[in-house]
């Protein structure tokens, strides 16, 4: 099953974005919220067969967002089912 985004609110301060399936049916959300110097990212997901794709898709997305603030300190909680996934293990690893 692929999965993709589909904008719900984006501001200057915070997206909400529904991860949706092939058949536009919604099997989870993103949300990014926005500080001076940090960025929060909360995402969880439903459908446990499709984690690696989620965080294939949720991965760049948050790259490019950081590259607007690169001092940005970023915080983040993804679950796929119940179980917590860590985003970007290996930048936080060199730091």
């Amino acid at each position: 099953m692929e999965i993709y985004f589909s904008p719900e609110i984006m501001t200057q301060h915070y997206q909400l974005l529904n991860v949706v399936d092939s058949k536009n049916k919604a099997v989870g959300n993103l949300a990014v919220l926005f500080d001076e110097k940090k960025l929060y990212i909360y995402g969880i997901l439903e459908e446990e067969g499709v984690g690696a794709d989620f965080k294939d898709l949720v991965t760049p997305y948050v790259k490019g967002i950081a590259k607007a603030n690169p001092e940005a300190d970023i915080y983040s909680c993804l679950y796929v089912g119940c179980k917590k996934i860590e985003l970007l293990e290996e930048e936080q690893e060199k730091k």
